[in-house]
């Protein structure tokens, strides 16, 4: 959907700043990228530490392949900005916005090293991102002049959630409970473990009496 590119870039849309979701923490965010970071990199870039200059400038643009929804952009500046304060990005479209296929989003200026480094991390976040919330503000826009709200789900990748659950809120749908601690609700298994949907309801009720650890 996006990818990077080194040609010049244009100026396009700006609009204003989409807040970010509570559960989108600044641990969180620090958490989710020391990690994939780790995953990628571990004790370097090897192809790009043995083919690129340390002092070498660079700049990229990401440019819009397909029509959609963007998401994820936000994002991408905090990956680039932890792994190189001295990266500077420029954003063309925020979060939430419309594109069209040749729209650019930002760019980023800075060692071409770090840029290198660190493009497919931005890019796969971006990409999932915005496939979810383009796919999530057509289902939304569907129920405008209904009652009727968008839920997620906790069906979520593995140590990603929290970018999915902030890309369906980016394209307008409405987020449920974030995990297993948020929020009771008791689905098939539950009840059929219990033995009975009464007692399991009561249990429950029973439960969120009881005073809690700190």
């Amino acid at each position: 959907m996006i990818y990077y590119s080194e040609k010049d870039h244009r100026t396009i849309i700006k609009i204003k700043n989409m807040k970010r979701p509570a559960y989108v923490t600044d641990k969180v965010l620090k958490q989710f990228i020391k990690n994939a970071l780790e995953e990628d990199i571990q004790d370097g870039d090897h192809s790009t530490l043995s083919t690129i200059p340390a002092d070498l400038q660079q700049s990229a643009k990401l440019l819009v392949k397909q029509d959609c929804i963007l998401a994820g952009v936000e994002l991408a500046e905090i990956i680039f900005k932890t792994f190189d304060k001295d990266l500077k990005v420029e954003i063309f479209i925020k979060d939430g916005t419309p594109c069209k296929v040749g729209d650019i989003a930002l760019v980023v200026t800075g060692s071409a090293r770090s840029i290198l480094s660190t493009e497919r991390f931005v890019l796969n976040c971006m990409q999932r991102m915005s496939g979810i919330a383009t796919l999530t503000h057509d289902w939304d826009s569907r129920l405008v002049g209904t009652k009727t709200k968008l839920l997620d789900t906790r069906k979520t990748t593995p140590n990603f959630r929290v970018c999915e659950k902030w890309a369906v809120a980016i394209g307008g749908g409405t987020n449920h409970r974030y995990g297993l601690y948020d929020m009771i609700m008791l689905k098939d298994n539950h009840i059929d473990y219990n033995g009975s949907i009464t007692n399991a309801v009561k249990m429950a009720k029973d439960y969120v009496k009881r005073p809690r650890k700190s």
